[in-house]
């Protein structure tokens, strides 16, 4: 405990009563055990000062510092346990006695630190030497240790990660896990998150390196797990995926994740413990340095995307409705069913209205169920723009019928028709707005009253709509006529058509 303290560079600091790290947790968690157990930080460096540091990196796996103690200079080195005792060549009894570290006893230490790895452990090894003189290689410095001991701590995963972690994969986001801890640590800890299945492999740094990238790319799909890994190797998993043609994703927190990071398509920043190298680096930050933020951020962006086609859905066919009835009416030899200022409203208030509405529109629940989204996919395909096709057809033959009954059955007055017309087509596309807000369920599944924004946008346009024909100095502007009660009925039942005949295709 004694050396995991004097070899360790973070700090325990006290804000408003509160006890805080600063540093990198691990440490930190090696500092609280320590001053649980009566041995603080202050205290212990007042007696070794600080003479050498040879800083943790990734390559090495290991961090070691030399005091000035009243017995001489004294090495303290931590890192990966297997790391670590490739430098040992003694071990700390029990009893206080230093004996020389035999092949047995590499043995029992291995397996105690596969053993606790397979329990989701992370595992640090402590050792410690004296040494005769300060001047000598980093290598020197480092070799010829005496193992103390080891240090198992639970690094418990978050509430909401294991949930994150399924919605992913039912979105068809493949994750997976990159990390600089022992290889049986990370497959169980993958195993608790659901990450890693019986079928899918594991990989660590030393296995990377035997694989050439054409191998890496091949094997990229079976994989979830890499650990013990370098930034060199972060960097090639990512270029491997990019290889297969997948957009890519890279989440990092320290200087190391960095090229990789900025290599993926989209880099991800840790914003709590991430380094100022990584944010840079990145296209995006996470505030909370929690997983289920980016599987939130994806949610929220694929409901995005579906609100913007909602809107272009309902923009498209409402315009194409207008454009076949005023073709549809011209090439019968009809009179013009509707009129420029009538037109120019319908696109200015009652088609903007519910398309703003339609824009913020609550995410559908099945949302993260259906793949993700080609690179290269068109905003609306080729199935989506024959249905836009087919409902702007709708509405034309229903504002059309409205006026051929108004026209020729009831033998009104052209200005009367054309009311008659231009209410049924602003009522109809006011209910079509409905029809948008899913392309496969029911509105009755959906949710008729869900989108209260949607609602107020409708009631809003019908007011104006009415106002138009009620008000007497607004009325001649529209060029709109009075209309009788046998007229309000066959445009309610009009208008309603959309929704009868949708609901029924669905």
């Amino acid at each position: 405990m004694k050396a995991a303290v004097l070899c360790n560079g973070a700090t325990l600091q006290q804000e408003d009563g509160v006890w805080r790290i600063i540093g990198d947790p691990t440490e930190g968690a090696l500092l609280v055990a320590a001053a649980k157990a009566g041995l603080t930080k202050t205290e212990l460096e007042g007696r070794a000062p600080l003479e050498r540091e040879l800083p943790f990196d990734a390559e090495r796996k290991m961090m070691t510092i030399v005091r000035r103690t009243e017995h001489g200079p004294v090495v303290y080195s931590k890192g990966a346990p297997d790391v670590l005792l490739t430098r040992c060549a003694a071990r700390l009894t029990v009893d206080g006695r230093t004996e020389v570290l035999d092949d047995e006893h590499r043995r029992l230490i291995g397996a105690a630190n596969a053993s606790l790895a397979q329990q989701a452990l992370r595992l640090l090894g402590v050792a410690c030497k004296p040494l005769g003189q300060l001047m000598g290689t980093d290598q020197e410095v480092e070799r010829d240790l005496t193992v103390l001991g080891l240090f198992a701590m639970k690094d418990p995963l978050r509430s909401e990660a294991t949930e994150a972690v399924r919605l992913c994969r039912q979105a068809g986001i493949r994750t997976a896990m990159i990390t600089g801890d022992h290889k049986e640590t990370a497959v169980a800890i993958s195993r608790e998150l659901g990450l890693h299945r019986s079928d899918e492999m594991a990989l660590s740094g030393a296995e990377l390196d035997g694989l050439t990238d054409e191998q890496l790319a091949q094997q990229g799909e079976r994989v979830t797990v890499y650990a013990r890994v370098s930034a060199e190797h972060k960097l090639r998993v990512v270029q491997a995926w990019k290889r297969n043609g997948a957009i890519v994703a890279m989440t990092g927190d320290g200087g190391n994740d960095a090229p990789a990071v900025k290599a993926a398509h989209i880099g991800v920043a840790m914003g709590l413990a991430g380094t100022d190298v990584t944010k840079e680096a990145s296209d995006m930050v996470v505030t909370d340095d929690s997983f289920a933020s980016i599987a939130a951020a994806v949610e929220e962006g694929r409901g995005i995307i579906d609100n913007i086609r909602k809107t272009v859905h309902f923009l498209l066919s409402c315009n194409v409705s207008e454009v076949l009835v005023m073709l549809f009416a011209t090439l019968f030899g009809l009179p013009l069913p509707l009129l420029p200022i009538q037109i120019l409203w319908m696109n200015l208030v009652t088609d903007g209205f519910p398309a703003l509405a339609l824009a913020v529109d609550p995410k559908a629940q099945d949302l993260m169920q259906p793949p993700p989204r080609q690179a290269q996919a068109r905003l609306l395909d080729g199935g989506r723009l024959w249905t836009i096709a087919g409902e702007g057809l709708m509405l034309a033959v229903i504002a059309l019928g409205a006026f051929s009954y108004s026209l020729f059955v009831w033998q009104q007055p052209i200005d009367q028709a054309r009311t008659v017309t231009f209410t049924v087509m602003v009522a109809a596309q006011l209910v079509h707005a409905f029809n948008c807000r899913s392309d496969r369920w029911s509105l009755f599944h959906v949710g008729a009253t869900t989108n209260h924004v949607l609602i107020w946008a409708v009631v809003a346009s019908l007011a104006l709509q009415v106002g138009i024909l009620t008000i007497p100095f607004v009325g001649p502007i529209f060029k709109v006529a009075p209309l009788p009660v046998e007229d309000w009925e066959l445009m309610v039942a009009m208008a309603l058509l959309p929704l009868v005949i949708v609901e029924g295709g669905k």
